[in-house]
């Protein structure tokens, strides 16, 4: 079948990989886009559904002839790849039965990607690579004779005697065998162990299916090759209080670190009451009445912005103006607009750093004296004290209204009580004050991280236990801060000869597993 879609309907099976939703082929992803209906081979895969157009239905196996017939593209995810150990062989051959077009996309097989997630080479300088299904009736003792590194699907429920089965057949039971579940994501975790020592071993581990089961010296290559659940915040639960728009880059950045971030937010920006202060000085910046605007906050650069747009104005109307930004974030929004900030604290980026490197006012040098100051409500006097000593008028205007968000859905709100979060990120003294008043306070082996000192005695106020503080006021440093904290962790527990734990395990009743 060519690649370009039929103009009747017709059926994809398109390989889901093993789990990390970061693994699907662009075929998969181009399917998905254009699909009328969907069929999840599990819940898990619903992530996938992001790359679908709005609408798109979610269908059975059993629809899949009926659906095509009518003329609708449907994918029917399947986990891994198609072809290795599917199901899916008989629903192909209906769609050949019933003359529904049909193609079949291949996925990142669990076989490669688990292992090189858990950091085993799947081949060595040994050129055997085997895979087996213990699904499927299996020869081990033919198995035990593998020169290289074999694989077993679907084996976790018969491990141990898998393992004594290959040592009856005449491996050596010091063999190297790793079993690692939920491959690929987050909730990867692996038990590295050998033949004789694998009863022992798993007693305890708690490891659910999807499983792989891995024999062979590659498995020594681990300690050298671990890259993924050695991240330093591998599998924390990260609480994010801020608006998915405005943590978009800090989750970005929390995923890298391994983490998985979970965004609420704990604040709701809304215009200003009455809308006729901004509009007097959207007025006022165009006709020449201002010689600064100093931006506090991204809300406000968008505030301005959707303001500009309003009267057909565009990034052009700060010709002749000079412009200041609080910090790197609010410049970032600012150069997105198409203005490029004329000054920016060096320093602390808050109003104190901003007021430290403002200049006097000089009568001639300054034709205006006066400033715009487009903020939110609940904004301090900082600013404007500072720069009304430094011989500046200021209009300091109400660009948005902050107003505390609805409460987060109760699971959140039990998780963050209950320790079931392992770090919250604090960027502001108000996502303190707002967290706490919608959702109550964070669990005492919940590690506590803010952006700076005021949000820090904030924390303090309301009984928080601050780890870990930024070396400089970014979400961006305050999420490598967190990383550093974690990696330090880590690395103490293992010189310790103890298993990394995450926070969220050290509360009572957490289930006990090694790493």
């Amino acid at each position: 079948m060519s690649s370009d879609s039929p103009t009747s309907g017709f059926v994809a099976f398109v390989g889901a990989g093993p789990g990390d939703p970061n693994l699907l082929t662009l075929r998969a992803a181009e399917l998905l886009a254009k699909a009328d209906a969907v069929v999840l081979d599990a819940e898990t895969q619903s992530p996938l559904l992001g790359h679908c157009r709005t609408g798109v239905e979610v269908a059975e196996a059993a629809e899949l002839v009926r659906r095509a017939a009518r003329g609708q593209l449907v994918v029917r995810l399947c986990e891994g790849d198609p072809m290795l150990f599917s199901s899916i062989t008989e629903e192909a051959a209906a769609c050949a039965a019933a003359e529904v077009d049909f193609e079949i996309v291949p996925g990142v097989p669990p076989a490669t990607a688990v292992l090189t997630y858990a950091g085993i080479p799947p081949a060595t300088a040994v050129p055997e690579f085997r895979i087996v299904d213990a699904a499927q009736e299996q020869d081990w003792a033919a198995h035990a004779a593998c020169r290289g590194t074999l694989v077993v699907y679907n084996g976790l429920a018969d491990a141990v005697a898998i393992g004594k089965a290959l040592i009856a057949g005449g491996m050596p039971d010091t063999m190297p065998v790793a079993v690692s579940s939920g491959g690929t994501t987050t909730e990867q975790y692996t038990v590295v162990s050998s033949l004789g020592r694998l009863q022992a071993d798993l007693k305890h581990a708690g490891f659910t299916e999807p499983a792989l089961i891995v024999v062979g010296e590659a498995v020594g290559q681990r300690d050298k090759l671990s890259w993924f659940e050695t991240k330093p915040l591998f599998g924390w639960r990260v609480l994010v209080p801020r608006t998915k728009e405005q943590s978009r880059s800090l989750s970005e950045q929390l995923i890298a670190y391994g983490a998985v971030p979970e965004e609420v937010p704990t604040i709701s920006v809304e215009p200003p009451r009455t809308p006729q202060q901004m509009d007097r000085a959207i007025k006022g910046l165009v006709t020449g009445r201002y010689e600064w605007v100093a931006f506090t906050s991204s809300n406000a650069v968008k505030a301005v912005r959707e303001k500009f747009e309003e009267y057909g104005l565009d990034a052009r109307a700060f010709a002749g103006l000079k412009v200041a930004a609080v910090g790197d974030a609010t410049a970032r929004a600012l150069v997105e607009f198409g203005v490029k900030p004329d000054l920016l604290p060096s320093g602390e980026q808050s109003s104190e750093g901003l007021v430290a490197e403002w200049p006097p006012y000089d009568s001639m040098l300054d034709p205006i004296n006066r400033v715009l100051l487009p903020r939110a409500d609940i904004s301090t006097d900082t600013l404007v004290a500072g720069l009304t000593e430094l011989g500046w008028e200021c209009d300091d205007v109400t660009a948005y209204r902050t107003v505390r968000a609805a409460p987060p859905p109760a699971p959140i709100r039990e998780a963050i009580k209950g320790g079931g979060f392992d770090a919250v990120l604090f960027t502001s003294s108000s996502t303190v004050r707002n967290l706490v008043g919608i959702a109550g306070k964070p669990h005492n082996v919940t590690v506590i991280a803010v952006i700076g000192p005021q949000t820090a005695k904030t924390a303090e106020e309301f009984g928080l236990r601050v780890d870990v503080m930024a070396d400089k006021p970014s979400a961006s440093a305050l999420a490598a801060a967190v990383a550093e904290f974690g990696a330090k962790q880590r690395q103490a527990a293992l010189a310790a000869g103890d298993t990394p734990r995450r926070p969220s395990q050290n509360r009572r009743g957490a289930r006990r597993r090694a790493k």
